[in-house]
């Protein structure tokens, strides 16, 4: 092994304790507090929400279409969110996107409850529900960065993506007892209850935000496209995200197809390999991504990780046993937050600070956006081949993607972590334009 990519156990011990330094800082403790709770809730809603879809259609079709509609938002507003969440004040962007959300769970909780529901309900509701998420993230994501400051806001992001996956494993299995237990109906109520947990946290903090003054309307988009335009590195972090959220995350919207007929399962079933994903997810965050920051070569590790998720997807695809479906499934879940805990956090770092959430919104618009089309690809696929033989086709694709990306783009070949301060340090040096630096402080009581 070359010096290069040695890895030294008590370095990689030390930044595993410095990757939670940013909990010491009170404002961030307290919203992620109040966050992960919701994220629980928002996970049960999904868990829940699939399986009353699929056992009012039996479609993986219907399953694809839902998803479509609820990413769909992202892509259609994503050029006016980002310029919204860099110009408004973003503590109160949220909190009215978190009381959106618990409006329209417990109003789709009520239908389940009623035995009102019917699919093109859920089809309604989805929609509504993208377009809070379309506002929500952006905002969401750079509201990391104006708590935790740039000198944090890596670790603040691994932290945060940590928490995420913990949601996601815990959302998903509770929902699947629940559903199991008691009916769908009161999956949708706990989440309505929990967006009471982030409202309060989001009441309660104080951050730091470098707004933009000017108007906020596409001329503000174009911004963020040109610097990704200007910067090879941002443009491999997008494609390497597009990949990973079109071949990979769009998977999950079958998964109740996998249990409900090849495993032969139930919500059960459903919620142990959602929640086995998440799990693989959160030992990433907390073991994998520390050890992998110390390979210079980041590139390759990103493209390695993308690789990695892609073969383990086509592993699970050929198990017909729900413990190995679960451990494949934990397995391939591993080197999820190395992809996109990079990209987020590294163009957090480059942008401007006026900037940042601008370019998430560019991310998600390019990758979570192109959900819509991903969605359709993977429930007719199923639908025509099998759900196992969709999960296949998608993660040889997802491979060959990230092979193909590092063989074209030498860019991403040679990125080293290194190459991060030098261009930060460039982009904090040129003139950002008209802004200004506002204080978001909690509402008075």
């Amino acid at each position: 092994m070359s010096a290069r990519m040695e890895v030294e156990i008590p370095t990689v011990a030390s930044r595993f304790v410095a990757s939670f330094l940013p909990l010491r800082n009170r404002n961030l403790r307290v919203y992620l507090s109040g966050q992960v709770i919701s994220l629980i809730g928002t996970w049960m809603q999904v868990t829940a929400q699939a399986w009353v879809v699929w056992s009012l259609s039996h479609s993986t079709t219907a399953l694809g279409l839902v998803a479509m509609l609820g990413t769909l938002p992202i892509l259609v507003l994503g050029p006016w969110t980002g310029v919204w969440a860099d110009t408004l004040d973003r503590r109160r962007v949220l909190v009215a996107t978190q009381m959106g959300a618990m409006v329209l769970a417990a109003t789709l909780a009520l239908l389940v409850q009623t035995g009102a529901i019917q699919v093109w309900h859920v089809y309604i509701f989805a929609t509504l529900l993208g377009i809070v998420t379309a506002l929500d993230m952006p905002a969401q994501q750079a509201f990391i960065g104006d708590l935790s400051g740039m000198e944090q806001v890596r670790q603040a992001v691994v932290i945060n993506n940590m928490l995420f996956q913990v949601s996601r494993m815990l959302g998903p299995a509770l929902a699947g007892l629940v559903v199991a237990q008691l009916g769908a109906a009161p999956a949708f109520w706990l989440n309505g209850v929990s967006f009471l947990a982030v409202i309060g946290s989001l009441l309660m903090v104080r951050a730091d935000q470098v707004r933009r003054s000017g108007a906020a309307g596409l001329g503000g988009f174009s911004e963020a496209l040109q610097f990704i335009r200007d910067h090879p590195l941002s443009q491999d972090l997008v494609v390497s995200t597009i990949i990973v959220t079109f071949f990979g995350i769009s998977v999950m919207n079958i998964l109740p197809a996998v249990a409900g007929q090849a495993l032969r399962g139930n919500a059960d079933v459903l919620g142990l390999l959602m929640g086995a994903s998440g799990a693989g997810a959160l030992a990433g965050g907390l073991f994998v991504v520390p050890l992998t920051q110390q390979i210079r070569r980041t590139g390759l590790v990103v493209g390695g990780a993308v690789i990695w998720t892609g073969l383990w997807l086509a592993v699970f695809s050929y198990a017909t046993w729900v413990p190995f479906s679960a451990l494949a499934m934990f397995i391939g879940s591993l080197a999820f937050p190395v992809v996109l805990t990079t990209a987020n956090s590294t163009l957090q770092i480059l942008a401007p600070p006026d900037m940042r959430a601008r370019l998430l919104s560019a991310l998600l618009m390019v990758s979570f956006g192109a959900q819509p089309l991903a969605s359709l690809l993977v429930g007719y696929s199923a639908q025509v081949l099998g759900a196992l033989e969709a999960v296949r086709a998608n993660g040889l694709l997802m491979a060959s993607g990230a092979a193909a990306l590092l063989a074209l783009r030498p860019t991403l070949r040679r990125w080293e972590a290194a190459d991060n301060r030098d261009e930060a340090f460039a982009a904090s040096s040129r003139p950002d334009g008209d802004h200004r630096t506002v204080e978001t402080r909690p509402e008075a009581a």
